[in-house]
């Protein structure tokens, strides 16, 4: 199994200015991710990036970055760019969120393991089950629902299914809930086909790019996880990942 991983990263952010190269207790968000990934079963890990200033920083602490076009709409379509520029072939695709630094690697591994089939997917991702009410009611955190099979059905930023005979506060005492965690693979082939497509309605609506993929009917098979993870999107966020970093035994200036 050769499987590679691709980390898009760009620099603007509108909450967080330059949010790959912020400091997290001693080392950037980009090399905390970089780190956990290459810790992981795949053979690459990649750093695509829009800005020169992210590839010379990864490339110092001795990773791998390649810049990508600036203009790129989607992670997914840096991916490719950057799979495009290698030149190589590999089994699967991994897209990593660059803004993760605690990213497992065992999430990574669940992905992998999927493309062992004897058929392997066409796309997969990584599901959690839901814990609590604020995970739940939470339009940051998508959920979704699944077949029998474990392929995905709809992504939803609202809590699916809506249960019609229970009050909202018991709906988790009477379902088991699933929230989508955003790590993608691909096919190499499939990947190529993706990026051609156009935004479709419903992910439009939702503002979800998974959703074009369903709607145009790709199959997206997921891994379940009982990891959590932190994506890092605000000031706040750089808070509790301190915090995160502390709790895990790391020494982290005040």
């Amino acid at each position: 199994m050769h499987a590679i991983g691709i980390i898009p990263a760009r620099y603007a952010s509108t909450r967080l200015p330059g949010k790959p190269l912020i400091d997290l207790g001693g080392k950037s968000m980009i090399r905390r991710v970089v780190e956990q990934a290459q810790r992981s079963s795949l053979s690459r890990v990649v750093v695509a990036t829009d800005d020169e200033r992210i590839q010379r920083h990864v490339e110092s602490f001795g990773g791998e970055a390649l810049l990508t076009a600036p203009d790129h709409p989607s992670g997914t379509d840096r991916v490719r760019d950057a799979y495009q520029q290698l030149g190589i072939s590999a089994d699967c695709i991994i897209n990593i969120q660059g803004d993760e630094p605690f990213i497992h690697p065992a999430q990574i591994d669940a992905l992998v393991q999927l493309f062992n089939r004897s058929t392997p997917p066409q796309l997969a991702t990584l599901v959690k089950p839901v814990v609590s009410d604020e995970e739940l009611f939470s339009p940051h955190l998508p959920k979704v629902v699944l077949d029998t099979q474990g392929y995905a059905m709809y992504f939803s930023r609202h809590p699916l299914p809506y249960q019609r005979q229970y009050p909202s506060a018991d709906w988790l005492l009477h379902h088991r809930y699933l929230r989508h965690i955003g790590l993608y693979a691909y096919r190499p082939d499939v990947l190529e086909e993706i990026t051609q497509l156009s935004p479709s309605p419903l992910e439009l609506a939702e503002s979800l790019e998974q959703l074009r993929w369903l709607e145009n009917g790709y199959r997206i098979l997921t891994a379940e996880t009982e990891l959590a993870t932190l994506g890092i999107d605000t000031p706040e966020d750089v808070e509790r990942a301190l915090m995160q970093l502390k709790a895990n035994g790391e020494e982290v200036d005040s």
